[in-house]
C-alpha cells in the first residue's frame, strides 16, 4: 500500500499561487507584464504547474480518506468535489458572459465578443447554453475548470490502483498518453475543433503528481539529488530558452540545425507534447534542488500571499478569469501604455490575495463556530482546494 502524505507541504500552495497570478497574467491580451512568466522563456507554461500541483493535493486529500473509510467513500467524495467545480464552472461562464456581453453592448464594441469566444452564444443562445453545460463550448480563458473536472471524475478509481500498485497505474497512465498520440484521441469543442487541454493527455501530469504524492517523490528522491540530473536540468532549460529566443527574433534560428527543427516543432500545447513534459520536469527538479521541503522560509510573510491564494485555488483563478477580461477593457477602453499594464497586473494580483485572504479567514472562523466544517474541507488537509 502507498504512504500518503500526513503533512501539508506549504512549497505546493506557494507555487499553485504563483501559477495562478502567472495565468491571470497570461489570461490579458497583449499583457506587457506577462513577458515576465514562464511561457516566454521555455516549452512549458503554469497550466503544467497547476496539473500535477492539483493532482499531488488530490492524492494527499483523497487518498487518507480511500484509506481510511474505503472505495465508496472516498470515490464520493472525489465526485463531490467535481461537482462543485462543475457548479463553479457553470456559475463562472454565466457571469464571465454577462461581463462581456454588457461592456460589448456598453462601450458598442463588437470585438470584445469575438476576441473572448462569445459570438456563437450571441447569436444561438439555446444551443450554445447546452453546449456550455456539457463542455463542450468554453469562451476564452475557461478551458483549465473542465479538464480539472473530467480528470476528477475518473480519479477515484486511478486513486485506489496507485495506492495498491503504484508503478503500474503510472505506466497505464503514460500508455493512455502514448495511445492518445497514436490513435489522435481527443474530446470535440463547440462550434468547431478540439479541448484546448486535451484531458487524454493532461492525465499524465496529473497522474504523475499524484503519484508523486503517494511516495513516487521518495523513490525518485536518489534522481532528484543527484547532480547529473540538475546539471542535465540546466542544460535542457538553456537549451528551451535558447529555442524560446527563436520565436521573438528569427534571425536566431539561422543558428538552429534543420534536423533540430524538424525534430522538436510542431510544439503540441493540447496534447502535452514531450518537450513540454521536460522542461516542466526539469523546472521541478531545479525547484526542488533550491526549494527543499519544510524551508523555514516558506512560513514567511513574504511568501503569504501566494500561499494563501494556492490554498484556495478555486475561488483565485476563478477571480482571475473576471479580472483578466476587466484588463483587457481597461488596455482597449483606456490606455494601453506601459504604466497601465503595470497598474492593472499589479492591482489583480492585490485583489486575488485580497479575496482569498477573506475566504480563509471565513473558514476559520466557521471551524471555530459551532456547525459543521465547510463543504469543500477534507479530513486530513488543513485548509484550502484539493
Amino acid at each position: 500500500m502507498a504512504p500518503v502524505p500526513t503533512e501539508r507541504d506549504l512549497r505546493l500552495d506557494l507555487f499553485r499561487g504563483i501559477a495562478l497570478w502567472l495565468i491571470f497574467l497570461d489570461h490579458i491580451p497583449s499583457n506587457a507584464v506577462s513577458w515576465i512568466t514562464i511561457r516566454n522563456y521555455g516549452f512549458s507554461d503554469a497550466t503544467e504547474i497547476f496539473v500535477f500541483i492539483s493532482g499531488y493535493t488530490a492524492a494527499f486529500v483523497y487518498g487518507r480518506a480511500m484509506l481510511e473509510h474505503g472505495f465508496i467513500v472516498a470515490g464520493a467524495r472525489v465526485l463531490k468535489r467535481a461537482w462543485q467545480i462543475y457548479i463553479a464552472h457553470v456559475f463562472l461562464f454565466v457571469i464571465y458572459l454577462a461581463e462581456i456581453s454588457y461592456v460589448a453592448s456598453s462601450f458598442n464594441n463588437p470585438l470584445f465578443s469575438e476576441e473572448m469566444g462569445v459570438l456563437d452564444f450571441l447569436k444561438n443562445p439555446d444551443v450554445t447554453i447546452f453546449e456550455a453545460l456539457i463542455l463542450k463550448f468554453k469562451p476564452v480563458n475557461m478551458d483549465v475548470l473542465p479538464l480539472y473536472i473530467v480528470l476528477l471524475l475518473w480519479f477515484a478509481p486511478m486513486l485506489w490502483l496507485l495506492l495498491r500498485a503504484p508503478s503500474f497505474a503510472l505506466a497505464a497512465s503514460a500508455a493512455v498518453y502514448a495511445l492518445t498520440w497514436w490513435f489522435d484521441w481527443s474530446i470535440p469543442a463547440y462550434p468547431h475543433g478540439n479541448w484546448v487541454f486535451n484531458p487524454f493527455a493532461w492525465q499524465l501530469l496529473f497522474v504523475f503528481g499524484a503519484w508523486c504524492a503517494l511516495g513516487g517523490a521518495q523513490r525518485l528522491a536518489r534522481w532528484i539529488n543527484s547532480p547529473v540530473i540538475f546539471g542535465l536540468a540546466v542544460a535542457y532549460l538553456l537549451f528551451a530558452f535558447g529555442i524560446a529566443m527563436t520565436w521573438y527574433f528569427p534571425r536566431l534560428g539561422a543558428f538552429v540545425p534543420n534536423f533540430v527543427s524538424e525534430a522538436i516543432y510542431p510544439i503540441d500545447k493540447p496534447n502535452l507534447d514531450v518537450l513540454r513534459i521536460l522542461h516542466f520536469l526539469s523546472l521541478a527538479e531545479i525547484t526542488v534542488w533550491f526549494v527543499p521541503r519544510g524551508w523555514p522560509v516558506l512560513k514567511s510573510p513574504v511568501f503569504w500571499p501566494a500561499i494563501v491564494c494556492g490554498q484556495h485555488s478555486l475561488e483565485t483563478f476563478c477571480l482571475g478569469v473576471f479580472l483578466a477580461f476587466a484588463g483587457h477593457f481597461m488596455f482597449t477602453e483606456v490606455s494601453n501604455r506601459l504604466l497601465m499594464h503595470v497598474i492593472v497586473s499589479v492591482a489583480g494580483i492585490v485583489i486575488m490575495v485580497a479575496v482569498a485572504a477573506l475566504v480563509s479567514w471565513y473558514r476559520r472562523i466557521e471551524r471555530k463556530g459551532p456547525g459543521p466544517r465547510p463543504p469543500s474541507i477534507e479530513p486530513g488537509y488543513a485548509g484550502g482546494d484539493a
